[in-house]
């Protein structure tokens, strides 16, 4: 029995803790609110995860190249990139717990009870008046009129005692110096995102690196955003992980740029494993669109909590380096030999979450199926981003046979992440694994030190073949290669 992909996120979380792919940070301490540390098959699946988008990006394009910006930078970047103006959430309190909300979010909840009650014609006229509501100068009035209208409670108290809703922002702001001040004048931030780091370099990736338009730039890292509301696992997190590339092109290709990246990104997410049904392109409505962009769209998986983005696809413009240039007084223009024409270039952006393409991996590999009258907890990902890639067990605990699966276990290291295991019986260490997602279980015994031969057994259909010791790297890596979801 297999069971429906929609199960419930609590189970993931469970798993994630009991076999060492996340804990909550600080848990001894009661934890940190939306702060998470990966574990052991954690760090490694984090690891494959960001190594497979960055020989994607990098070296299987001669025209990107990568960076790694620091995660303090001038105060004026975030002037100029509009965030110390514009990078708020909308946020209402509730007077009598003291707890803060989202304003949208307490809307877009009530808009789902409304559904689940049957009401669909008020659940879809409450998102019309969500959808039209203002932006910037208008928002907040626009969503505290409709809460009030609505007479949506608290969610924890369920008071219907509200104050007026303001806007957040979401840097966190730390003194930058030996000396702290309550002054302003040595504040620095936290970035908020990684893709600054890239507008800023620029000029001096194109100049070191001899690229010419078009060409991107491609980084991973940190990026910090002080969520009121962080909830969903590591869905929505204060510390998180980006993988950005930013691709700078002629004005005038934009368009055709963003398209091609759009379809080069839906296939990544396939390549990797997830499965297409779970997969889909959501455009932003114009009306919507950020200030920058001329056109957007979201990679969507379908989470157990719903449509979410894992992944943004921008037309940028030439917003950034335009403000750059303002901001700093230095030229981001690009001088075309070809055309002996100046401009300045036109950004096409790919924006994915490390962290939320993680728990996409885990929400679309996990299974429960029924075999032999009990429930085998598996998580059926790609074998090239599984923690562990193979299991070596000796049949029983005896010399012969450990020194065999130890001289196999030393030989697959050199290619492969291995696990040594003679801990239990067969069954209890291949069910442990595949809660591991473990695609490769490799087993010695008696019978193979006559032969030479091993049984390797295969994780999604549990199979099991008979190979010969020296074949088994080769099985290994063409099994990996001809992998498809199921």
């Amino acid at each position: 029995m297999s069971i429906d992909h929609l199960q419930q996120l609590d189970k993931i979380v469970s798993l994630s803790k009991a076999r060492g792919f996340i804990f909550q940070s600080s848990e001894i301490y009661g934890g940190l609110g939306a702060v998470y540390d990966y574990g052991p098959l954690g760090a490694e699946l984090k690891r494959n995860v960001r190594e497979a988008w960055w020989k994607e990006m990098t070296q299987k394009h001669e025209n990107i190249v990568g960076i790694d910006a620091a995660i303090f930078m001038h105060p004026r970047v975030w002037e100029a990139s509009g965030h110390v103006e514009g990078f708020n959430d909308p946020m209402i309190d509730d007077k009598q717990s003291k707890k803060r909300y989202r304003a949208d979010m307490l809307i877009e909840q009530q808009i789902e009870k409304l559904h689940k009650d049957g009401d669909i014609d008020e659940a879809e006229k409450l998102k019309k008046l969500l959808d039209t509501s203002g932006t910037r100068e208008g928002l907040c009035e626009d969503l505290h009129k409709i809460i009030m209208d609505y007479e949506i409670k608290a969610p924890d108290s369920g008071a219907f005692d509200w104050t007026e809703v303001r806007q957040f922002n979401l840097m966190f702001k730390t003194q930058f110096g030996a000396v702290s001040s309550s002054e302003d004048d040595d504040a620095v931030y936290l970035r908020p995102e990684t893709a600054q780091g890239i507008f800023v370099n620029y000029k001096n990736v194109m100049d070191t690196s001899r690229q010419q338009i078009p060409f991107g730039i491609a980084q991973v890292g940190k990026a910090f955003r002080n969520e009121v509301v962080a909830r969903q696992f590591v869905f929505r997190m204060r510390e998180f992980e980006q993988m950005e590339m930013q691709y700078f092109v002629q004005p005038g290709t934009d368009e055709e740029m963003y398209d091609e990246w759009l379809s080069k990104r839906m296939e990544w997410h396939r390549g990797i494993g997830i499965r297409e049904q779970y997969l889909r392109v959501a455009p932003h409505p114009e009306d919507k669109l950020a200030h920058y962009a001329r056109d957007a769209a979201d990679i969507q998986y379908r989470f157990p909590i719903g449509w979410q983005e894992v992944e943004g696809i921008h037309n940028r413009t030439d917003f950034d380096l335009t403000q750059h240039q303002e901001y700093s007084g230095k030229k981001m223009e690009y001088f075309d030999q070809s055309t002996r024409e100046r401009y300045v270039p036109y950004v096409v952006e790919t924006s994915v979450g490390l962290d939320r393409t993680i728990l996409m991996v885990l929400c679309d590999a996990y299974r429960e199926e029924e075999v032999e009258g009990e429930v085998r907890t598996v998580l059926k990902m790609h074998p090239k981003l599984a923690p562990i890639t193979a299991g070596v067990f000796p049949l029983v605990k005896k010399p012969e046979l450990q020194n065999l699966a130890r001289k196999i276990e030393d030989d697959l290291r050199e290619d492969f992440n291995v696990l040594y295991d003679e801990s239990g019986s067969i069954g209890k260490r291949y069910r442990r694994l595949d809660e591991a997602g473990t695609p490769f279980c490799i087993t010695v015994d008696f019978d193979g030190l006559e032969d030479n031969t091993v049984t390797i057994r295969f994780r999604d259909d549990m199979k099991q073949e008979r190979i010969q010791v020296e074949h088994v790297s080769e099985v290994i890596r063409k099994e990996t290669k001809n992998w498809n979801p199921s």
